[in-house]
């Protein structure tokens, strides 16, 4: 049997069906990230906050989300990630 035939492709769910098993958790999940920006905003030094750099990653996120383009997820799995160290395995000099 060829890999052809034993290799399955995944069909995506329809959209109206995709929205109706995830609309209700995606819309806890946004009101959890409003919530945290909230409490941000809220704090005392909230303006020193404004350019803290996991401030910026989460406004860049939020962009990529807003983009209709495809791929999000990986998008912001690359906003959120540290560059590849070619020696993340070599012990680190005491």
């Amino acid at each position: 049997m060829s890999h052809e035939r034993t290799r399955r492709q995944a069909v995506p769910l329809a959209a109206p069906v995709a929205l109706d098993a995830y609309f209700h958790e995606a819309r806890s999940k946004l009101l959890d990230v409003a919530a945290i920006l909230d409490r941000i905003g809220r704090g005392t030094e909230a303006t020193v906050a404004q350019d803290d750099p996991r401030l910026v990653k989460i406004r860049q996120a939020l962009e990529v989300l807003a983009d209709l383009s495809g791929g999000r997820a990986e998008r912001i799995q690359k906003i959120f990630s540290l560059d590849y160290d070619p020696n993340w395995e070599r012990p680190q000099p005491r």
